[in-house]
């Protein structure tokens, strides 16, 4: 079970399609996946489902991971007996969630048309859920000065400006830039400010 998970074997756990949402903040997650049939989609958006769908209510609900065939909520759509007749006949949605000061949750479901997922496979998607969930938190180590910097670039300003205003040299904002750039993994600054503000840092 230490091996880790890739899309290509998350297209071989979940032949029949998969959606992930990563950390949800306020309503929308801070990144989407979304490999599931796109008759489905339609179906399920011209549907209305999302306040109805036994899978969010168990998502927003819970930690862990549970079967749809095992799903301990109503479903009075008769959603997930609709899902199978898309292909996605057997199916398991994960959850995880942090405590931490954004308190953020991430969950996911993988569908398969065969067969019911066995346990082995459940913790294996539930670690790659928990991985993915951890690899897109936000940095907590950018300094106040760095921090400052990104969100002058946001506001479009341009270095000579950011020194200006911050009564310091265009080396001194570069510095810091380039610091926030390697923290953030950006390429950029206008990357690391677009990072930065996604993350809710600025």
């Amino acid at each position: 079970m230490s091996k880790l998970l890739g899309l290509d074997e998350i297209g071989q756990l979940a032949p029949s399609g998969h959606y992930v949402a990563l950390r949800i903040g306020f309503a929308f997650p801070m990144e989407e996946v979304n490999a599931l049939p796109p008759d489905w989609v339609a179906h399920y958006t011209k549907q209305r489902f999302a306040l109805f769908d036994p899978v969010l209510r168990w998502a927003y609900g819970n930690v862990g991971a549970v079967r749809w065939s095992e799903f301990p909520v109503d479903d009075p759509k008769r959603i997930i007996a609709q899902a199978k007749t898309f292909g996605m006949r057997y199916g398991v949605t994960v959850s995880v969630f942090d405590s931490s000061a954004d308190a953020q949750r991430s969950f996911a479901s993988f569908t398969r048309p065969d067969r019911e997922y066995t346990d082995l496979e459940m913790k294996l998607l539930q670690a790659y859920l928990a991985r993915r969930h951890n690899e897109t938190a936000p940095p907590t180590n950018l300094t106040k000065a760095e921090l400052e910097a990104l969100g002058m670039v946001k506001d479009g300003r341009r270095l000579k400006e950011i020194a200006f205003e911050l009564s310091v040299s265009e080396g001194a904002v570069k510095q810091r830039l380039k610091n926030a750039k390697l923290k953030l993994g950006a390429k950029t600054g206008t990357q690391a400010a677009a990072l930065a503000s996604q993350y809710g840092l600025i």
